[in-house]
């Protein structure tokens, strides 16, 4: 794990480290997955257009893909008082994510994507993506599946790295066990197999 410091007291530290280290050649593009709990703190454009500059500076193609953040946990809270059908769940996260997308986009100054080929660094809105639909078609569809693992199955199916932007650093080294502890959710072992590195980079020394 390595700290990264900031020069400025409005920046936030990040750490980072790797959880599947890259084969070589590294992977030619990037899937960032910004966790939507993130989009609930005041200073997030400064601090993720930082984040994701540093990205682009191996101009690779980046991709965005916005958890639903508080969002989804309204539906999640919604469905505990009212049980749904899980798909109907399911469908209405992902248009949650389509809203958070919307969002993260126009803030940033990002193009909104329904393509995963973009060679600019773009926010996918997954819900008007046919390929990014077909990309997750494998997941489950129920509450066992968060934005992480939507993010892994769309970096799997365009051979790409994944960092997963968080607002904690995970606490175990497997991912096995970091789904048992709820870091990741439990669909997400499966979802990053075919994900060709896999890093993190979480708030440090924080309690934001």
């Amino acid at each position: 794990m390595s700290l990264t410091e900031s020069g400025s007291e409005s920046e936030w530290i990040w750490c980072e480290g790797w959880l599947q280290q890259p084969a070589e050649p590294r992977a030619q593009r990037s899937v960032i997955k910004l966790g939507g709990s993130l989009l609930t703190l005041p200073d997030w454009p400064a601090a993720i257009r930082r984040l994701i500059a540093k990205e682009h500076a191996s101009s690779r193609p980046l991709l965005v893909v916005v958890g639903g953040g508080p969002l989804v946990e309204g539906l999640r809270q919604l469905d505990a008082t009212s049980p749904q059908p899980a798909e109907r769940m399911h469908h209405l996260a992902i248009e949650a994510m389509s809203l958070t997308a919307q969002l993260a986009a126009a803030t940033l100054d990002l193009p909104l994507s329904t393509t995963l080929e973009s060679r600019q660094p773009a926010v996918l809105n997954l819900a008007r993506s046919p390929d990014g639909m077909a990309a997750i078609a494998a997941l489950p569809q129920s509450w066992s599946v968060t934005s992480d693992s939507i993010a892994a199955a769309v970096a799997g199916s365009t051979a790409a790295e994944l960092l997963l932007v968080k607002r904690a650093a995970p606490t175990a080294s497997s991912i096995s066990e970091l789904a048992s502890s709820g870091w990741v959710d439990r669909s997400f072992e499966a979802a990053c197999r075919q994900v060709p590195g896999l890093r993190w980079t979480a708030l440090a020394g924080s309690s934001r």
